[in-house]
């Protein structure tokens, strides 16, 4: 079989690597001759070669058209190969520049450099893009070191450490939207070109790369045996790595320097020439450069078809990140082969709090005591004022919604993460992490985009749209697998990729709604009126009140279904309508702090490591942690810059995302 595969011939007949590239040529030639003739303005080919120098259009086909397809024809390539080496040096299908968090690193060192250290950039985009890249996979090495790089682990890591870069990276963006704006363009994956400069910069790197690979070919070639084998046949495996990943890091961190981030042709091209029929690794160096190349084409030209004059607004990178996020979706269930053996979970004893209720009241005491400092403790023109110095009524109608809305959101998120890790089993779970938040962020979104103020049960309503279809998604995936945590977390972060292209897509056009998306996404509570917290707050009250009658299924579904059917509980039933009660605080919470805040994995782990083990007294308290999280987060936020502002929802992102880095070091 392999041997016919070689010839071009796939097992079905059908598709082969051959066949697949040439459907690809012809679909890029086609398109490419609609994007030439809108550029050209009817000019043939002959006229325009014939036109003079100076004129307008020929300069627009020489200086930019041209160069900016070469562009992603060599950046396409550059990525495949990079994903075809990190791909075979992990033995891990999901591994590729953006899964593991290569792509994000090389563009956060490169905003830092903008903003901190200009001067940098005279020695080389490359070099600080490099560096940035090395430092993102050491830190998911060092995530997923534990668990001996397993593949699910591993990309879990790297999804995690780009999520975490991008939300840092927002943080500047916030402070520095006038100067950086073109940085957000091309941070996005903008391909526009004025002259043959990125060109001449990317195709050296390109073949440099290319031979690099073809010297390491052999070697490479015996890791699909066991590393022991490989060890007796003289392989010297950490060289090895160390090499092919620098090769991968180097023709990646040159692409994010060169285009900004392109998401996903790392993934996708290694993985569809491997379905056509490329079985082994010198087939896949071969055919997956040549794919991604007409892939990344393939995508650009279209997009020049579809917008015309307005391609330079539409980010190429994020668009092909938003086609590959239901591709990585689509791989998930089929990793099972690729996945390590299971080991049994270490169920660390937590001791049980005799006294539950006094534990939870020092909790509200704590909420009490930081809700009078967020209220009445801050900042003036004249540095900071000593409580009721300022007047009431001056503070108390800025601050009090504010403080009100950032309490209700914490209370929410911490029930809903409570819900969905004793329904799921899962400690990591969450309903930022299962991207529960992203789905409801997909939703609002949408609708503030395409609705002119919209009013708050509207934005409710999309909201909840949103995240009903996240968790719908989230269980035909994991049905088949009875919801295997890391694959769970895995589709979860994945949805959060999606969320994440259209966030920069959104935020790299020139648009009016830009900052107001902006400041959303962000969690900034700034905007938040009383009739918004207030309506909210009415919502977590009822939703409090639906949870609470059903604390008997939180306690007895952890201990598995068996368990649950023997004591009558139905469970098709009850998982529905506690994952329905989950959409709702999430949508309801999601309209504050905005999509991503991890607060709803941070209280409830920090509720039960208090010895709240029931689960009536695990909801109470992870709802005072909350609740005290996002509080302090906002005061904090409004506070250390005094007077600009980081919002709630990125100082509470920044803290749950080191803690779950942490956690993930654990499982």
């Amino acid at each position: 079989m392999a041997e016919r595969g070689a010839r071009g011939v796939s097992r079905s007949g059908v598709m082969t690597p051959a066949r697949l590239c040439g459907v690809a040529v012809l679909v890029v030639l086609g398109l490419a001759a609609a994007a030439f003739t809108s550029v050209a303005g009817g000019l043939d080919l002959h006229r325009l070669l014939a036109a003079e120098t100076g004129d307008i259009t020929r300069v627009l086909i020489q200086d930019s058209w041209l160069p900016r397809l070469v562009v992603a024809l060599v950046a396409g390539a550059g990525l495949a190969l990079a994903g075809v080496l990190m791909q075979q040096t992990l033995r891990n299908p999901l591994a590729a520049p953006t899964t593991l968090g290569v792509a994000a690193g090389a563009q956060f060192a490169l905003l830092i450099a903008t903003l901190f250290a200009p001067v940098l950039l005279v020695y080389g985009r490359g070099l600080i893009a490099f560096a940035g890249g090395a430092v993102s996979i050491v830190l998911v090495f060092a995530l997923a070191w534990r668990r001996g790089l397993a593949p699910n682990v591993l990309v879990l890591a790297g999804l995690v450490v780009n999520l975490y870069f991008g939300a840092a990276s927002l943080a500047f963006i916030l402070f520095n939207q006038e100067k950086l704006h073109g940085l957000m363009v091309w941070g996005a994956g903008s391909l526009s070109q004025n002259n043959w400069a990125d060109v001449l910069y990317l195709v050296p790197r390109l073949v440099v790369t290319a031979i690099g690979a073809g010297i390491l070919v052999r070697s490479l070639a015996l890791l699909d045996l066991d590393e022991l084998n490989a060890r007796n046949l003289g392989v010297s495996l950490p060289w090895l790595r160390l090499a092919s990943l620098g090769l991968a890091v180097f023709i990646t961190a040159s692409v994010v320097a060169a285009v900004g981030l392109i998401g996903f042709i790392g993934l996708a091209a290694p993985a569809i020439v491997r379905l056509a029929g490329a079985r082994t690794l010198m087939q896949r160096l071969c055919w997956a450069p040549l794919f991604g190349a007409l892939l990344l084409a393939m995508t650009d030209l279209a997009l020049q078809c579809l917008t015309g004059a307005n391609a330079t607004l539409i980010p190429t990178g994020a668009t092909t990140a938003a086609l590959g996020a239901p591709l990585l979706l689509w791989l998930i269930p089929r990793l099972s082969a690729a996945r390590s053996a299971p080991r049994p979970r270490v169920s660390v004893p937590i001791a049980r709090h005799r006294h539950p209720e006094r534990m939870i009241g020092l909790l509200l005491a704590g909420v009490a005591v930081m809700t009078i400092i967020a209220l009445l403790a801050g900042q003036g023109a004249d540095g900071w004022a000593a409580p009721f110095t300022l007047p009431w009524a001056e503070t108390g109608a800025w601050r009090l919604p504010r403080v009100l809305a950032a309490g209700v959101a914490g209370v929410l998120l911490a029930l809903a993460g409570t819900i969905i890790q004793r329904v799921s089993g899962n400690p990591m779970a969450s309903p930022e992490v299962l991207g529960v938040s992203a789905g409801t962020g997909l939703g609002l979104l949408t609708l503030t985009w395409f609705v002119a103020a919209p009013g708050v049960w509207a934005m409710l309503g999309a909201g909840l749209a949103g995240s009903l279809g996240a968790l719908a998604l989230l269980i035909v995936i994991n049905a088949r697998a009875q919801f295997e945590p890391e694959q769970l977390l895995l589709t979860g972060i994945s949805i959060m990729f999606a969320f994440d292209a259209l966030q920069r897509i959104v935020l790299a056009g020139n648009d009016p709604r830009t900052q107001a998306a902006l400041a959303w996404i962000s969690g900034s509570t700034y905007h938040v009126t009383l009739a918004t917290a207030v309506a909210v707050a009415v919502v977590g009250v009822a939703a409090v009140a639906l949870a609470w009658p059903l604390s008997r299924w939180l306690d007895i579904l952890p201990l598995g279904a068996p368990t649950a059917r023997a004591v009558g509980i139905h469970i098709t039933v009850s998982r529905l309508a506690l994952l329905g009660l989950v959409a709702v605080l999430t949508a309801a919470a999601t309209l504050i702090v905005g999509p991503l805040s991890f607060v709803g994995l941070l209280a409830p782990h920090l509720a039960r490591l208090a010895g709240l083990a029931r689960a009536r007294a695990q909801m109470g308290g992870a709802m005072a942690i909350g609740a005290l999280l996002m509080i302090a987060a906002d005061w904090v936020g409004r506070e250390v810059l005094f007077p600009m502002e980081i919002p709630a929802g990125l100082v509470a992102t920044l803290i749950g995302g080191s803690y779950f880095m942490y956690r993930l070091r654990r499982i």
